[in-house]
């Protein structure tokens, strides 16, 4: 309530005192949950007098126009007692007209006190007949003190005005059964009767009608005693002078027992102004330009003006009172009654143009709903619609042509390929021209070569061009076109046959006419496009022009995508040339990816992925994102890719690894960036170490089925950091999935990185033992980019792990002296005789013992020796020293030196590496067979074999 009181306070000081009191009644309704309400005003004698209402139709405040001050009403009783009043509803059988309403609703009214005198009252009807809460009436009290402080601030002349200062209003009553008149002394002066000379007779009141309006008068009277209707009449009443004056008067009927009328009851009052006015109205009207009518709610004409009369070919003696739809200039309008009424349903103003058949004139129709009925306004259009229609014909012509034109240049400047070019054509030029045919061709060294066309069958474009093309001297207006750089139009077969007559031959086509308009571009002519249609067609010289025209659009938007599509195919060999060819089959992870392209751009982007197998049961991961695209962006990626590489050969640790990459990105500039994730998967003990640098953290599906991100610590991107990188290190389980993309793959225009992620994970959960990764990596990027291609490059990646088996891996920790080498050719001897590895003994013994005499005599601290049987049989031994071993060229004079050469020559590969404790010098070596079953494997289509298993 207290919201609804600030909000009226908000109204403007300016406002009229009508809208006073509508926004009175609007929040009091709304707020007091009553269906309608009104405000009085006390007028002279003892009458108040209606001034608003809100939710009461006219049928009620009618009745309750005017309403006796001395009344049992509960507007009454408010103003004279300055009090608030409520009234219940009243018993059903009532005689009043309004009795079934007021038999289910109760009125409660607060009075508008103004310098302490009641001068109205705000009235409301409720619909559950509930006496008013003390709320309510406090509320209700409020909002009328608003009202009347409202009231006060208004300028005296314009304050009540209307209302105060009202037209006297007399009180009459007539007793229909004996003829009995009784009038008020206000009423004496309405009707111009002096006391002395009134008989209470309804003679008196006859006498003063004048003789025009008293048979209307008494026709309201018996409608009103037989309908029991409420009575409304307007007519002059004679004044003392000899001259008339214009009166109102309205009034209801009371019933006796037996439900006979036997009273009717009003008011009246002088309407000489509004009489006036409206006579100025009228005449006004009359004589204007616009022919009009006004009709009544059963549709019968009340007024027609002059011009109307003209319009529907009919006096206004003829119009008057009879129904629209029965003239017939109207009648023979098409639907003109549903478009009356419909128009008539709605609260506005609607409009709609006829035509009157005997006339053929055009009007512009104007439906205006007004109380008691609507106005219809008529205004000859019909010069100005012929010259809209003339001038929209014109307009709409030079509109669909420059539409059309618009729409093709629009859909060839999105063009990007080829195809693209063509389909716009076939859409947007075929349809307009009626055609029906389209056959572009471009030249390829001397020959015309087909790249697109509608409405051909392929027998036909096979006999055209043929497989390879067609020269094009010997392809008639096809290469005449081209060679000439001239359009040739052929509207019939015969004008074909005409033009090249030594060939001896008709149109090799079914179709009748042709247009063929060469494609030139860049002072070049370097195709022909072929405008077909099915029947003989002789093009205008406008129609001509335009097609010329088109087909310069069409020769640049051509070339543009020719030298596009030329541009992506170098683009996407460069791509896959810095791409890895394949991933490589290693025994401690099975890995598949996916490499997507930006959509509809020639830019390479800087996106990457890679495996890279490394020693000792260890494999790295690496995905990472250049920023930018381009064929710079491209080569950094390349660079990067290549750095990295060398980089996990020498075994360096990862944070190590980041730093040098880091480097690399700085040295390119201040604007370079690249982010990027490693993953130094050791397939031994199942750890995992991990750098980030500004990149998205990897994915986990553990063999339990769930899915999650792992907190992996964060570094800025690469150009961006300042080392040390911080790693992670994850305990990942056997078989476990480890997903590693960029963020092209997840992130959207529509869609957050956050959101993207999410659902990854929800595409993965519960998927780590499927055996297809392929398969895998074509549902992720389906399920993620939807339409094919992302709004930038993305790069997916996924490996499943695996672990070696303990029976795989032997250790032994060794002696500090010089029986630390025949030790190790023990181990060696009997491990392998374990394995079933005879034939690797004597190798394995000499590699072992060169490696461990090199310890002893360049290290120190604890050896180590450690065979691995995972795909290749690895040697390795480890001391607590730093120093790394470097292979050198011995001299002939030189004693030693040589033991590293001896390695190299036995052994694959041989390397080193840091650990935690040192360092670990390690050989590979292929185990016997192997060779052999990668070779029938890949000849049999099964990949590269799986690394052998010694027994247990």
């Amino acid at each position: 309530m207290i919201r609804r009181l600030d909000l009226l306070d908000t109204a403007d000081d300016g406002i009229t005192e009508s809208e006073v009191f509508r926004l009175a009644l609007q929040h009091s309704i709304a707020e007091l949950g009553c269906v309608g309400g009104a405000v009085y005003l006390r007028g002279p004698m003892s009458a108040l007098r209606l001034v608003s209402s809100t939710g009461l139709p006219s049928s009620v405040t009618r009745t309750w126009e005017i309403v006796d001050q001395d009344g049992p009403t509960a507007t009454a009783r408010a103003v004279r007692s300055g009090e608030r009043a409520w009234v219940a509803a009243l018993p059903s059988d009532v005689d009043e007209p309004t009795a079934p309403l007021l038999s289910r609703s109760g009125w409660f009214s607060v009075p508008l006190m103004y310098e302490g005198r009641a001068i109205g009252a705000i009235t409301c009807l409720t619909g559950d007949n509930q006496e008013p809460t003390a709320e309510q009436w406090t509320f209700l009290t409020a909002v009328a003190g608003w009202t009347t402080s409202r009231l006060k601030k208004m300028p005296a002349p314009a304050r009540l005005g209307t209302d105060l200062d009202a037209t006297p209003v007399g009180s009459w009553a007539w007793d229909v059964r004996t003829g009995e008149l009784t009038w008020d002394r206000t009423a004496m002066r309405v009707y111009q009767t002096e006391p002395r000379e009134f008989t209470p007779a309804v003679e008196t009141w006859m006498k003063v009608v004048h003789p025009d309006d008293l048979a209307s008068t008494l026709a309201a009277v018996e409608r009103t005693i037989r309908t029991r209707a409420p009575f409304e009449a307007e007519y002059r009443v004679r004044r003392s002078d000899g001259g008339y004056t214009w009166t109102r008067a309205s009034g209801h009927v009371e019933l006796d027992d037996a439900g006979e009328v036997a009273r009717i009851v009003g008011r009246g009052w002088a309407s000489d102004a509004a009489r006036s006015t409206r006579d100025a109205l009228s005449r006004a009207l009359r004589h204007m330009s616009d022919a009009f009518l006004s009709v009544d709610e059963d549709w019968r004409i009340t007024f027609a003006n002059l011009e109307a009369e003209r319009v529907l070919g009919s006096a206004g003696e003829m119009l008057f009172g009879r129904n629209l739809w029965d003239l017939p200039a109207l009648r023979q309008v098409p639907d003109l009654e549903d478009r009356f009424r419909s128009g008539a349903a709605g609260s506005t103003a609607a409009g709609f143009d006829i035509t009157l058949a005997d006339t053929g004139r055009c009007y512009a129709l104007r439906i205006v709903p007004v109380p008691g009925g609507l106005t219809v306004y008529f205004t000859d259009v019909t010069d100005r619609r012929r010259r809209e229609a003339e001038q929209a014909a014109a307009v709409r012509v030079a509109a669909e042509r420059a539409s059309r034109t618009a729409e093709l240049t629009t859909q060839l400047a999105a063009a990007t390929t080829s195809e693209d070019v063509v389909a716009a054509v076939a859409q947007r030029v075929l349809p307009p021209f009626g055609a029906q045919g389209l056959l572009v061709l471009v030249t390829e060294e001397e020959k015309l070569v087909h790249i697109g066309s509608v409405g051909y069958p392929s027998s036909f474009l096979e006999l055209m061009h043929g497989a390879h093309g067609m020269q094009v001297a010997d392809s008639g207006p096809l290469g005449d076109a081209v060679l000439t750089g001239e359009p040739r139009f052929y509207s019939s077969r015969e004008e074909w046959a005409a033009a090249f007559p030594d060939t001896g031959s008709r149109p090799p086509t079914d179709k009748e006419a042709w247009a063929f308009l060469p494609l030139t571009a860049s002072g070049h002519t370097f195709g022909v496009c072929v405008i077909a249609f099915d029947t003989a067609r002789r093009l205008t010289s406008e129609e001509r022009t335009l097609l010329i025209t088109i087909s310069a659009l069409v020769a640049h938007a051509l070339e543009r995508a020719r030298l596009y599509e030329a541009e992506l195919t170098r683009s996407e060999e460069l791509q896959q040339a810095l791409l890895p060819r394949g991933l490589p089959a290693v025994p401690e992870a099975t890995a598949a990816a996916r490499y997507v392209p930006a959509g509809q751009t020639a830019d390479v982007g800087g996106d990457w992925y890679d495996l890279i197998p490394l020693s000792a049961g260890q494999v790295a991961l690496v995905v990472g994102d250049v920023m930018g695209h381009g064929l710079s962006e491209a080569a950094t990626m390349g660079r990067l890719r290549t750095a990295l590489h060398t980089l996990a050969a020498l075994e360096l640790p990862p944070d190590e690894i980041m730093g040098h990459l880091n480097d690399i990105v700085s040295g390119l500039g201040d604007h370079s960036y690249a982010t990027c994730l490693f993953a130094l998967y050791d397939s031994t003990d199942g750890s995992c170490t991990v750098v980030r640098a500004g990149h998205p953290p990897p994915l986990v599906v553990r063999p339990d089925g769930t899915a999650g991100f792992p907190e992996v610590a964060v570094n800025p991107p690469l150009g961006a950091a300042f080392p040390p990188f911080e790693t992670t290190r994850l305990e990942l389980s056997a078989e476990s999935l480890l997903v590693l993309f960029t963020d092209g793959l997840v992130t959207s225009p529509r869609r957050e990185i956050d959101q993207g992620m999410a659902l990854l994970a929800g595409l993965l959960a519960g998927r780590a033992g499927s055996p297809d990764l392929e398969g895998l990596c074509d549902s992720v990027t389906a399920g993620l980019l939807p339409d094919g291609a992302s709004a930038d490059d993305a790069a997916l990646l996924i490996a499943r792990v695996h672990h070696v088996a303990d029976r795989q891996v032997a250790s032994w920790a060794l002696p500090e002296g010089p029986e630390a080498a025949g030790e190790a050719r023990r181990h060696v001897r009997e491990q392998l005789a374990q394995w079933h590895l005879e034939d690797l003994v004597m190798t394995t013994e000499l590699l072992a013992s060169e490696l461990v005499g090199n310890v002893i005599r360049h290290a120190s601290g604890p050896i180590g020796l450690r065979l691995l049987c995972s795909g290749t049989l690895v040697c390795e031994v480890s001391d607590a020293s730093l120093t790394m071993p470097r292979i050198r060229r011995a001299t002939d004079t030189d004693e030693g030196g040589r033991g590293l050469q001896l390695v190299n020559a036995l052994c694959e590969r041989w390397g080193s590496r840091y650990t935690p404790e040192g360092k670990a010098i390690w050989t590979e070596q292929a185990l016997p067979g192997t060779a052999e079953q990668e070779q029938e494997q890949e000849e049999a289509g099964d990949g590269p074999a799986g690394s052998p298993v010694p027994p247990s």
